[in-house]
């Protein structure tokens, strides 16, 4: 997926960017792993692929590996995930950029370790009816595309 960001020279020296990573979980099944953000979070309600930021000195792929384990409790091989695409997003002073990444192989069940997170396995057309913040549903139509190939 190529993707142009397109800032000026002013914007860029202002622009602060927020790197964060997502995974796609897909079960057997084909149904792909969505966390509803939880009350009083920004984007509360909406829902997305889990993830997080991506702390200083990580690889995206060990960021990835990193919050999958805090936020549900699973372990990846970071040679098991495949890249998918990115969404960038303004998000107040910053930019937003989501990197996704699809995982159909982990260790361990998925479950919410944040207090007020709930986890939902979802059919991938159901995707499109739900609410989701928008870099995520930015990404949502590289994940479907993604799945018809590789289905």
């Amino acid at each position: 997926m190529k993707k142009e960001l397109n800032l000026t020279a002013e914007q860029s020296k202002k622009t602060v960017a927020l790197l964060v990573v997502a995974g796609a979980l897909i079960d057997a099944d084909g149904n792909i792993l969505l966390q509803q953000r939880p009350a009083g979070s920004d984007h509360a309600g909406l829902w997305e692929f889990p993830g997080g930021k991506v702390e200083a000195g990580e690889t995206a792929a060990q960021a990835l590996g990193r919050e999958l384990c805090e936020e549900i409790g699973i372990k990846i091989d970071p040679a098991a995930i495949s890249e998918l695409g990115f969404a960038d997003e303004p998000l107040g002073p910053r930019n937003l950029i989501l990197l996704l990444y699809a995982c159909r192989r982990w260790a361990g069940t998925p479950a919410p370790l944040q207090a007020g997170a709930q986890l939902s396995w979802c059919a991938p057309k159901s995707l499109l009816d739900l609410p989701m913040p928008p870099a995520d549903r930015k990404l949502r139509g590289v994940l479907l595309r993604f799945l018809a190939t590789t289905a």
